[in-house]
């Protein structure tokens, strides 16, 4: 039994001296990185990660690309012209997977919504209650607003018409005109007429467990990513974490993205604080897929939904405790103990 043991104890030893013999993983790890909306809270750990020195912790170094059409992400992962996309919404990366992409979801990007809705410091209007009868904002058919805005009204069931108004900019236009009651907003836009007192907010989309509760953008990588640079994938995903916990913790974050986002320090404070609650932004957890899929039949993004097989396929968390011949070593120790 002894000599059983000092056996295993033997091959764990020469399996720990070859990993510490491996070659180490090259500073110059480039990672394309294809992303949405530039100079916004939700989407900036990778520039602000990458400008603290975070990434380049982990070896890694972060060619950034920006598009305004989520399209666009997928396609530049699916091609290869991107190892990976950022803040894709949930459903589209379901649709294309379904559809037949070789896309895997690698981690997530924001649960819950940023959408919220408003009306001016002048009107009657305080809280949902007082919706009945009254006009409600969203931007556009199959938007996450209006999402939002059919799941807020079924709660609370308040007899209301939903108008759709355009982008933010547009959507306070015609509230400011009396042509909508309740307008519709994410951050940043609004945020300042917020703290001037030129708005009042009435009601959150994460007002609602079933909407707070839901990933709703997700880190895309292409299958072939996946398996062939996943050890990348996974020190990413280690240096994201790691932005996320200073952006909440280091007041030079908010220097910084102040910087790149033309808001103020204070703005940008109050919108942290107010809007993302830190636990949105946590990369290694998705959470309310099954919801998500049901929202994707209903919405018509996919016939029907998702077997499991599909599921584990499509959703690959890249974590250093579930990859890498490190975490077979621990799990073979730990069955010594």
């Amino acid at each position: 039994m002894n000599r059983m043991k000092d056996v295993i104890q033997f091959v764990l030893i020469i399996a720990a001296v070859g990993l510490t013999s491996m070659p180490k993983a090259s500073a110059e790890d480039v990672l394309k990185v294809a992303g949405a909306q530039h100079g916004v809270w939700e989407s900036a750990a990778p520039e602000l990660g990458q400008q603290a020195g975070i990434f380049k912790k982990h070896g890694i170094v972060l060619d950034l690309r920006y598009h305004e059409d989520v399209k666009e992400i997928i396609s530049d992962v699916r091609s290869g012209k991107a190892d990976i996309g950022l803040a894709v919404g949930t459903m589209s990366a379901i649709h294309a997977y379904y559809f037949g992409a070789p896309i895997r979801i690698i981690g997530a990007t924001m649960a819950g919504s940023l959408n919220y809705w408003y009306v001016l410091k002048s009107s009657p209007i305080q809280t949902v209650k007082d919706f009945a009868g009254k006009t409600i904002a969203y931007e556009r058919n199959g938007s996450s607003s209006q999402y939002d805005a059919i799941d807020f009204m079924k709660k609370l069931r308040p007899k209301v018409k939903l108008v759709a108004t355009g982008r933010p900019a547009a959507t306070f236009e015609r509230l400011s005109a009396n042509e909508v009651d309740v307008g519709w907003a994410a951050p940043p836009f609004g945020v300042d007429k917020i703290e001037q007192g030129i708005i009042r907010v009435v009601a959150r989309a994460d007002d609602m467990p079933r909407i707070r509760n839901k990933t709703v953008g997700v880190m895309i990588t292409n299958a072939n990513t996946l398996q062939k640079r996943k050890d990348s994938l996974v020190r990413f995903l280690q240096a994201y974490g790691e932005t996320i916990d200073w952006m909440y913790s280091d007041p030079v974050a908010l220097q910084r993205f102040s910087e790149i986002s033309d808001v103020s320090e204070g703005i940008t404070q109050r919108m942290r604080d107010e809007f993302f609650p830190k636990e949105m932004l946590l990369p290694d957890r998705i959470v309310g897929l099954n919801e998500v899929i049901k929202d994707a039949v209903v919405l018509d993004y996919i016939r029907k939904r998702l077997s499991r097989r599909q599921i584990s396929e499509l959703v690959q968390i890249v974590t250093p405790e579930r990859s890498g011949p490190w975490s077979i070593f621990k799990r073979l120790r730990d069955r010594l103990r």
